[in-house]
């Protein structure tokens, strides 16, 4: 029998400020505790009756580069790095309440959402994690991207990402794997920052987008490497990936324990592996309480 752990939501509230990388307007999340058995959710407080939006994979909406949830017309996006953090640090129940339709960009990375919920401070409840282990291999995807799971051998989730931008470019082919847990991601992948080549991010200021970033702010890679900024990692870029990976799977909305190989995979793909997990476990969801 597999072991389980309880529950996690915060001991008080936490708050985030920043700028919509997309959108350019001032954002302001407040993390706040939660009941056990309610799960994540985005409350926009900017809107009358303060609608709410669970983080499930039911309520994602398809959008370019990045994670979108939407609910009866209201919608939060860029919602990814905060999963991360959320997932990263097993913090399952607590309600974000924001005054934006897109979440602060920061520094591109899942650190200071991380880092305010650590001072907030992470306490445990009395009631189960749901968890659904991997039974079988199945992958989803074309030969130039694809995402494969099965089981991992034991009680870990082990994340695997091969990121392959081909040569002659500064990001070039890296691939990291790890066995997901707190400390691991409150270090080595909450960091990492969103990246992107020059060429792309001349692209989305053309379109009006991403006025107020710069490339101090996140990763922005010419021909000679980051523009105005340092890495934090060598291999900052797949590290990323990886997060993106955490924060796109937490929408199963429960712990998954299995190996995810993932070759260039993307927002997308990672929640098309999510619903179709969702569609064809093998065993319902499982909870296991402790004697």
């Amino acid at each position: 029998m597999l072991s389980v752990r309880n529950q996690r939501t915060l001991a008080g509230p936490a708050v985030v400020e920043g700028i919509g990388y997309w959108s350019g307007q001032d954002v302001s999340v407040e993390f706040r505790p939660a009941a056990s058995g309610s799960g994540i959710a985005f409350v926009r407080r900017d809107l009358p009756g303060c609608p709410r939006i669970p983080a499930t994979i039911e309520c994602r909406s398809d959008t370019p580069r990045r994670t979108t949830l939407c609910r009866e017309g209201a919608g939060v996006g860029m919602v990814e790095h905060i999963m991360a953090a959320l997932a990263g640090l097993r913090v399952d129940n607590c309600e974000l309440w924001v005054d934006q339709p897109e979440m602060p960009g920061c520094d591109g990375s899942a650190l200071p959402f991380v880092e305010a919920m650590l001072a907030a401070g992470v306490v445990e409840q009395d009631a189960p994690r749901e968890q659904y282990v991997v039974r079988n291999v199945f992958r989803l995807g074309t030969e130039d991207a694809w995402l494969e799971v099965g089981p991992s051998g034991g009680e870990k989730t082990i994340l695997h990402y091969e990121l392959d931008y081909g040569s002659g470019n500064p990001i070039g082919r890296q691939s990291l794997e790890t066995v997901v847990s707190p400390r691991f991601f409150h270090c080595n992948l909450a960091p990492a920052r969103t990246f992107m080549l020059e060429i792309e991010a001349d692209a989305l200021r053309a379109q009006g987008l991403g006025q107020r970033a710069t490339p101090k702010d996140l990763l922005v890679f010419g021909a000679g490497g980051p523009i105005d900024n340092r890495l934090r990692f060598p291999d900052e870029c797949v590290r990323h990936k990886l997060l993106d990976l955490v924060g796109d799977l937490a929408l199963f909305g429960a712990d998954l324990v299995g190996r995810f190989h993932a070759y260039r995979s993307g927002h997308r793909l990672n929640a098309e592996m999510v619903t179709a997990l969702r569609r064809l476990q093998a065993t319902p969801l499982r909870v296991v309480r402790s004697a």
